[in-house]
């Protein structure tokens, strides 16, 4: 899978602390936390028909981030949505728009790691692209990576942080092997999540989703255990080995960038039927009518 550049994307603004530029004028100060060590966190968000489906849970997992990583100043939800409504309106967006954003610790006087250097507040970035939903929706190839998702003890992947280089060395093996994604296994041996999304199994008409260990709390994988349990459809969160995963009926990706994707197979062994599976169909489609008919007004 590969993302392809988008003519409509040509001329982009960005909103850099309030300071809409062009794509090409847009920059970052080199003295910057996130260029210095990745000391950031970031949200991806999607407009639909003007709307921003999850936005307050999207910018409550920003703030608590944040809150994780001690930032001195964290801006307020509704300063946020502003610069938000400021980047859409300058860019004349509506629909099929992705966002993200990011936050870092700010500009420090001087390089170094300390955060005590960084005195000046920090850095919004809302960055926002014509960007359709981006998986193939007849189905992904995935290959198990060699990198593990980290513990919490290590990095609690409940901060979501900018710091994703476990994900690039995984999407670097999966180019190699010519597939989507990599599935990423945690410590123990147990199903994490994706380079870029997490993963549900489908066995005997129960959606399975792994637990939030080594993967991080995911606004759309949430919002489809809420269709499982509002639907009467079986559900149920556990630790997933990569042999469940091969004798699944079905197995499918989510996440905001490319909302529900059915996978097809994983590491050469075809699942289920090779193609999109009858539960995959049913929560894409609660997805959509969920997504068309919810969310904040923005545009």
């Amino acid at each position: 899978m590969l993302q392809q550049f988008y003519e409509k994307n040509r001329n982009l603004l960005v909103n850099i602390n309030g300071r809409i530029v062009h794509r090409n004028e847009a920059g970052v100060s080199p003295f910057d936390s996130v260029v210095q060590g990745g000391d950031a966190v970031w949200e991806g968000l999607r407009l639909y028909h003007g709307r921003i489906f999850k936005l307050y849970e999207h910018l409550q997992r920003l703030h608590d981030s944040a809150r994780a990583l001690a930032f001195a100043i964290i801006p307020k939800h509704d300063e946020i949505i502003a610069e938000i409504r400021r980047t859409l309106a300058a860019n004349q967006m509506v629909h099929d728009v992705h966002i993200r954003l990011t936050l870092t610790r700010g500009v420090k006087i001087t390089s170094g790691m300390d955060p005590r250097l960084n005195q000046a507040g920090p850095t919004l970035i809302v960055l926002a692209e014509h960007k359709p939903p981006v998986y193939d929706k007849s189905g992904l190839k995935l290959i198990t990576s060699s990198v593990r998702r980290f513990p919490p003890d290590c990095l609690d992947p409940k901060i979501h942080h900018n710091n994703l280089l476990q994900s690039i060395l995984a999407k670097i093996e999966a180019n190699h092997a010519q597939v989507d994604d990599a599935l990423m296994l945690d410590q123990r041996g147990f199903v994490a999540e994706t380079n870029a999304t997490h993963v549900f199994l489908v066995r005997q008409g129960t959606v399975c989703t792994s637990r939030p260990i080594a993967c991080p709390e995911g606004i759309t994988r949430a919002t489809v255990l809420e269709l499982c349990a509002e639907g009467g459809i079986p559900h149920r969160e556990e630790d997933l080995s990569l042999t469940d995963v091969y004798r699944a009926d079905e197995v499918f990706c989510t996440g905001t960038m490319g909302e529900l994707a059915p996978v097809v197979q994983v590491d050469g062994r075809t699942i289920g039927s090779g193609t999109i599976g009858a539960m995959t169909v049913n929560l894409m489609e609660r997805f959509a009518r969920l997504t068309a008919a919810e969310g904040v007004v923005v545009a």
